[in-house]
């Protein structure tokens, strides 16, 4: 699930939702009917190939409308792969009755795995926002690939928004799908515990070293300049950490009382998203020597 704080506005509609929009010769896309906050204007489900076979990328929500729309843009060609770029709710639920609707395998991601320490921390809400019915045939290890007619498409290892987060890359024209790891309206969240700040940065810092064209993320427009965007990225969360340690310099605070200087005229519904990504910064920099925390309040080191 794509969270954010700092998204640019909604499109005006109508949007495309249902439809399959070319992208480029081998990759179409189709909007899923769940638009929020949270989604943009919803998340988009990536068909790659152009001749007898497919794979399908991020089937997204478990939504009959949206199934049959993938279904209508696959037409008379065979779905090869399910592929799942990580576990949100609004990525891979739809892959089980796709899979069963099309004998295709579930590929890509692990499932989630959370320990029961950390469960126990943080109670239900930290794996509430994942598929809990996801049930891959395959898992794809970093640099694995799946073929078909006229594509490859090869996993990379992106952790941090989730700790099972790959990106794939379309070895024919060099494309990147990107999921939830770079978004084409946004920044990601990234939420304790599964997801982890200092991977985070490893992934956007390992995608900076690539030679990808262009990136097709699951919410927003393609990214035409993928290195300079991602430049960005890491220059905002270097932002972030600057502004934690400057509020921490001035006094130890409980998490809550960072939004207020952090995030200017915030939307309400995304404050606890806000949190979470603080947090994150918090326990990167804890790790790191720079932090520490004192029952509910942190400080300096």
């Amino acid at each position: 699930m794509a969270r954010h704080m700092q998204a640019m506005a909604l499109p005006p509609k109508p949007w495309p939702t249902g439809e399959a929009e070319q992208c480029e010769p081998l990759v179409r896309r189709v909007l899923a009917p769940n638009p929020s906050p949270y989604t943009y204007t919803g998340t988009q489900s990536y068909i790659v190939g152009a001749s007898a076979d497919v794979a399908v990328i991020d089937p997204g929500p478990n939504e009959p409308e949206h199934i049959a729309a993938i279904l209508a843009a696959v037409g008379d060609a065979k779905v090869s792969a399910i592929m799942c770029t990580h576990t949100h709710r609004d990525h891979s639920p739809a892959a089980a009755p796709l899979a069963e609707k099309t004998g295709a395998p579930v590929v890509g991601c692990a499932p989630l795995v959370i320990s029961d320490e950390a469960l126990a921390a943080w109670g239900a809400r930290a794996d509430e926002a994942f598929d809990a019915t996801y049930a891959p045939d395959r898992v794809l290890e970093d640099g694995e690939a799946m073929t078909g007619e006229g594509w490859t498409l090869r996993a990379v290892h992106t952790p941090g928004h989730t700790s099972n987060h790959l990106c794939f890359a379309l070895e024919e024209s060099a494309a990147l799908f990107t999921g939830d790891h770079v978004m084409g309206w946004s920044t990601s969240v990234v939420i304790p515990p599964d997801g982890d700040m200092g991977e985070y940065l490893k992934s956007l810092e390992r995608l900076q070293q690539r030679e990808d064209r262009v990136y097709y993320s699951a919410h927003g427009a393609p990214i035409e300049k993928p290195r300079q965007l991602v430049r960005g990225m890491v220059g905002h969360r270097r932002q972030r950490e600057n502004q934690i340690m400057r509020l921490l310099g001035e006094r130890a605070r409980p998490l809550e009382e960072f939004i207020p200087d952090m995030y200017k005229g915030l939307d309400p519904r995304l404050t606890k998203a806000a949190q979470m990504s603080v947090l994150a910064h918090l326990i990167d920099l804890e790790k790191r020597g720079l932090a520490a925390k004192q029952e509910d309040i942190w400080q300096t080191n």
